[in-house]
């Protein structure tokens, strides 16, 4: 097994962090200190350290989702000190990690699990997991700047995926779109938006794939049923393939 997805499976953090955390020398492996992702492993008989703790598969999975509010990471801890999402899960008697990134000024679902494979596949594009937003944008666009948003739109380089993009309502100086994308690059909406010229006023994640934000209230979070977290599991594989 891969170091970054023993630390995934161990309740860490995500793989893309997992990494992170060990480009910065804080995990032992057998006593020696591994710098290199993607070394392998043998979760039978290594002994693997965190800060000098020692590291196990977790057992049990949770699967919590969170109405995130704006003005939170969606990290598990921040060098500056801001709020995390982690301030919001009191007294948790297990670890979590967020799934994904929402971004600081950003409301709405977010998953939270200890269930390293799963993370990875809700967050990694492959598995085209789609994410349905609600965004509130300055201005009216129009359908020639829609369709651009619908076939894919280029962005610092690179073109976005196609997204489903329908226009929910509209108001003297505003429009509200819906728009469901299955990428998760930092940014994605704000940017697409502003490639059209519509500035993003209001974003707020409604939706992961077969999982809804329903009336969940803001700062809230609540535990996925079996049922949700069979969905999820299938739906994932079913995007896959």
């Amino acid at each position: 097994m891969r170091l970054e997805k023993f630390l995934s499976e161990a309740g860490v953090a995500s793989r893309r962090h997992a990494k992170q955390i060990i480009s910065a020398g804080r995990v032992t492996v057998n006593e020696e200190k591994i710098f290199i992702p993607g070394t392998h492993i043998n979760v039978d008989t290594d002994v693997i350290k965190l800060d000098g703790k020692p590291l196990c598969l977790v057992k049990k999975k949770v699967y919590l989702a969170l109405n995130k509010p704006a003005g939170y990471l969606s990290t598990v801890n921040d060098e500056r000190n801001r709020p995390t999402v982690l301030h919001l899960l009191h007294n948790l008697p297990f670890r979590v990690y967020p799934v994904g990134r929402l971004d600081f000024d950003t409301e709405g679902l977010l998953l939270l699990t200890n269930d390293g494979e799963l993370a990875h596949k809700i967050t990694h594009p492959r598995y085209h997991v789609d994410k349905v937003y609600i965004a509130w944008v300055k201005g009216h666009p129009d359908e020639t700047a829609l369709e651009k948003l619908r076939r894919g739109i280029r962005i610092e380089g690179d073109v976005t995926a196609p997204a489903k993009v329908i226009v929910s309502k509209r108001t003297n100086a505003h429009t509200c779109l819906k728009i469901t994308i299955h990428e998760g690059k930092k940014r994605q909406i704000k940017k697409m938006c502003r490639a059209i010229g519509h500035e993003v006023q209001y974003l707020k994640r409604i939706q992961i794939g077969p999982i809804k934000l329903g009336n969940l209230r803001v700062g809230r979070y609540r535990r996925l049923s079996s049922k949700e977290v069979k969905a999820l599991k299938n739906f994932s594989r079913i995007e896959m393939q």
